[in-house]
């Protein structure tokens, strides 16, 4: 059994933000119909479905992972009998997730306002780049924008350097994100009141709120923090440094691991009394981290990393992506786990990094065709096969 069973959700989202939600609320056993327009289907079935490096069977890398454990319907949202369809297929369900752009589902007349008339223990969630509400609520949005305007891309690089946007989505991903907290929050709640409501996640908010602690920083200081590269604001030595193979790093956030390090390394020019504290590390972080960099390049990742481990300090290899997902630690968790495409083949990809103790069954249903579940799921609001002949002669599925 999954946690989320018996949730039925209609899945409108595209891209990344919106179906990487549906993606978890899926893997979590929710039952994700994915409604998609008819012909063309959602915009990212075509995103790298004839890259040779990057595709299975004409589904490219994106479709095939952000849709696994999901069902697949058409249906024209923008023709007046599809709308009356979906207002059935609301009556049936849960949650109707989307990432339109601020003022399409109103548009559409599947907002929340619409959709609680026909059923009001519905919940809607829309995750756009700035919200419902506000100035800049029409601006366009993807990942960039939301991590530029963030502030996340102002401290991340090197000194000197231009700003660096994170490697990962982050922009589109903490969205997504925040779309499943949002929901999960709705559905706790309508335990209580009965009543569904309306989740408005917005991409630029998640990542102000990801800025955490260092915002709070900068209200208290005044101060406008710069690029650290890998360092950190208050920790020393907190940084990557190069062995003779690699790079590692290590974070010395207690006096009691500053401590441990120089049991390891032995340097009797930095083991001073000064540096005993956070206060004289700071002071002194140019020469530390020059010092260590030195030693650390002397020998392997792996000696040093032993040596590390064995005093308890944090450390690590600076994995690349084919490393880390081969990781022991990793792959003993179920996080790379096989998904097989509805035409054959199977692919890797990363799994369920929720882990629950009692309703937690770790399984994954192939990525859909297009329309593949249309004869299944519109049986379940009761149209007849010749119901769904005439739809479809009507270009409405």
């Amino acid at each position: 059994m999954k946690a989320l069973q018996g949730i039925r959700i209609l899945d409108l989202t595209h891209m990344l933000s919106g179906p990487y939600a549906g993606m978890i609320l899926a893997d979590l056993g929710a039952e994700s119909i994915k409604v998609e327009p008819p012909v063309t289907g959602e915009g990212t079935r075509r995103l790298l479905e004839k890259d040779p490096k990057n595709s299975l069977n004409g589904f490219g890398a994106y479709y095939m992972t952000l849709n696994r454990n999901k069902k697949s319907i058409t249906l024209d949202l923008k023709s007046e009998k599809g709308l009356q369809v979906f207002y059935e297929l609301v009556k049936t369900a849960d949650i109707v997730l989307s990432n339109f752009s601020a003022g399409v589902t109103t548009r559409l007349k599947i907002d929340y306002d619409h959709l609680s008339k026909i059923n009001p223990r519905i919940i809607t969630c829309t995750v756009t780049g700035f919200g419902e509400t506000g100035p800049n609520k029409d601006r366009t949005a993807f990942d960039m924008v939301a991590q530029a305007m963030g502030g996340g891309m102002s401290i991340t690089g090197q000194p000197d350097n231009p700003p660096t946007r994170s490697g990962i989505p982050i922009g589109d991903l903490g969205g997504g994100l925040m779309g499943v907290i949002g929901v999960l929050a709705a559905l706790q709640a309508r335990h209580t009141t009965g009543r569904g409501q309306h989740v408005d996640i917005s991409m630029l908010d998640a990542q102000i709120s990801l800025l955490n602690y260092m915002a709070t920083m900068h209200f208290l200081s005044g101060e406008i923090p710069d690029k650290l590269g890998n360092g950190h604001f208050v920790h020393v030595p907190y940084d990557t440094f190069q062995c003779s193979d690699g790079y590692i790093i290590i974070a010395v956030i207690t006096d009691n691991f500053w401590a441990a390090l120089m049991e390891v390394i032995d340097t009797p020019e930095l083991n001073t009394e000064e540096n005993q504290g956070q206060p004289g590390r700071w002071k002194n972080q140019i020469e530390i981290n020059r010092r260590i960099n030195q030693i650390f390049s002397t020998n392997t990742k792996t000696y040093w990393l032993e040596k590390l481990q064995a005093k308890r300090i944090p450390c690590a290899p600076v994995n690349d992506i084919s490393q880390a997902l081969r990781d022991p630690q990793v792959l003993s968790r179920n996080m790379v786990v096989d998904v097989e495409h509805p035409l054959g083949g199977k692919a890797k990809m990363p799994g369920n990094p929720v882990k629950l103790s009692d309703t937690y069954e770790d399984t994954y249903s192939p990525p859909p065709t297009l329309g593949q579940h249309n004869n299944e799921v519109y049986a379940s609001i009761g149209l007849t096969a010749e119901d769904l002949k005439a739809l479809q002669e009507n270009g409405i599925i």
